[in-house]
């Protein structure tokens, strides 16, 4: 898998003929028209008041784009709890019977009671509020012994020591066992790639031969058959894309726990659209001329062009590709409906095709709906916000501490009415595979293994460890080592295997 910065790019991103596209899979659920009535709606409660004339051009708006009614009522509510949370001002809808009758409930200013028989039935809720709560409160002390934890303490990197004993030199599962806990160990490196050779196993021999060259312990005869395993066009050509069940079984790390994916696939539409809303409110979203977005089927920028080969490979939809020039680095996400792909002057020149293809590879990877929340919540702490609202959704009556729940809830109410009957469903089923498995979920770890999947996803397309090294240093120096740790151990692993054979890139006997 040696480097070649210096290869033409042009020409490159190909399939090859007869190519078996997949069903794309894992993206966001987004309505176009949505996201055109939430920026008429967002525009409109800027200072916090929505004016009579206002309301007439938002409904104006929803009956030209056939708009659900009722769908934008919560869209609405979602998004005025958001402006709500962050500024600490109520939106209020400007006085006027056609306005007051057609607005939503929640964002009309209720008129104080002045008769008598009202103040005593509202000072009465008042009573039995205060009771529930000191009832709640005894339920959360009750309930004491059902914990959901959400274990965010940092991730141990120790390594295991090696297997006590010896290894036989032609047992490659135990081989493979040793180079789990130490994926630079050479000698049993050197010992996979013969019994390989002596099983004709020529994909997985060619595989520890890429492992030991990256590692500079190659010899003349593991070099050569580097070189003989490269694509002869530089980059793999598949015959067929991937599907939603190799990312599960083959491409994701192990450590990315399923359950925890998927509560936050079920919220991230509506924690994108919060997103965005908070940004604009805040006058930070990023502005892109939209005389900037590419084509990807006619342009001829080459990093637009890998997006579009990679998202075929691995059964994804192209997002919506902008190219800015003036941006410093690679490529990121700006935060839309749909979230838009900005790239960077790093990714528009100097870039061989096999550092575009771990770019365009690693960046879809996060696309996916089970783990876009790590590009709009870096932080981990940011990432337990979201976890515990997505679990008060799921379940209401969790127990948690008054601290967590005060800051919590606001969240879960924001989003919960962005969330259709089937995604709440759903939502509802992962907290209880959740319970059942423990109830307990390490986001640092979780964290670490969305990242570990994007680099895998990232090298299956370029095929190339040193290129998989410089793009990670170019964008993290301090996760260099535990990252190439992790991906000489998917180097020789069955899945890495598995995925070539999916493919159809894996080398064959003769």
């Amino acid at each position: 898998m040696e480097s070649e910065p210096d290869r033409d790019a042009v020409g490159t991103f190909a399939h090859a003929p007869g190519f078996v596209t997949s069903e794309t899979s894992g993206g966001l659920a987004l309505d176009r028209y949505e996201a055109y009535y939430e920026e008429l709606f967002a525009d409109a409660m800027q200072d916090g008041v929505i004016t009579a004339e206002e309301r007439a051009q938002l409904h104006r708006a929803a009956d030209e784009l056939g708009l659900d009614r009722e769908r934008l009522r919560k869209l609405e509510r979602a998004l005025s709890a958001a402006y709500e949370m962050h500024r600490g001002v109520r939106v209020r809808e400007q006085d006027g019977a056609d306005a007051a009758a057609r607005a939503p409930a929640s964002l009309v200013p209720l008129a104080p009671p002045t008769d008598q028989r009202t103040l005593a039935l509202e000072r009465r809720v008042a009573e039995l509020e205060a009771r529930v709560r000191e009832l709640e409160h005894e339920l959360e002390q009750a309930r004491a012994s059902f914990a959901v934890e959400v274990d965010v303490g940092e991730i141990a990197h120790a390594t295991a020591p090696g297997p006590a004993g010896g290894v036989e030199a032609d047992d490659p599962a135990a081989l493979e066992r040793r180079l789990r806990h130490d994926p630079r160990d050479t000698e049993s490196l050197r010992a996979l790639y013969r019994a390989w050779g002596v099983r004709a196993e020529v994909d997985r021999q060619w595989c520890a031969a890429c492992a030991l060259t990256y590692l500079g312990a190659g010899d003349a005869e593991i070099e050569a058959s580097v070189r003989a395993g490269r694509p002869a066009t530089g980059l793999i050509e598949p015959k067929a894309a991937l599907d939603g069940a190799a990312w599960r079984r083959m491409l994701m790390h192990p450590d990315e726990d399923l359950t925890t994916g998927e509560i936050f696939g079920c919220l991230a539409p509506a924690l994108l659209l919060g997103r965005v809303a908070v940004l604009r409110h805040q006058k930070a979203l990023p502005e892109i001329e939209p005389s900037r977005r590419q084509d990807a089927a006619t342009s001829t920028v080459q990093a637009v062009r890998c997006f579009s080969w990679a998202a075929a490979i691995l059964g994804m939809v192209i997002p919506p590709l902008y190219v800015v020039p003036e941006f410093p680095r690679l490529v990121d996400m700006v935060p839309g409906v749909p979230p838009l792909t900005r790239l960077g002057k790093a990714a528009l020149s100097g870039r061989s095709a096999h550092e575009l293809a771990y770019v365009c590879g690693r960046q879809l990877a996060y696309y996916r709906e089970e783990r876009f929340v790590r590009l709009l919540y870096p932080s981990v702490v940011d990432l337990e916000e979201a976890f515990l609202a997505a679990l008060v959704v799921g379940n209401p009556g969790l127990p948690l501490a008054a601290g967590v729940k005060a800051r919590v809830e606001p969240i879960a109410k924001a989003i919960e009415p962005l969330l259709e009957r089937t995604q709440i469903d759903r939502l509802r089923g992962a907290f209880l595979r959740f319970v059942e498995d423990g109830g307990r979920t390490n986001l640092g770890h979780w964290a670490a293994a969305a990242d570990a999947t994007a680099r895998r996803a990232g090298l299956l397309l370029c095929g190339d460890l040193a290129v998989a090294e410089a793009m990670t240093r170019a964008e993290d120096p301090r996760a260099v080592g535990p990252a190439m740790d992790d991906l000489l151990t998917f180097v020789v692993s069955d899945r890495y295997h598995r995925l070539r054979k999916a493919l159809g890139i894996a080398r064959a006997a003769g």
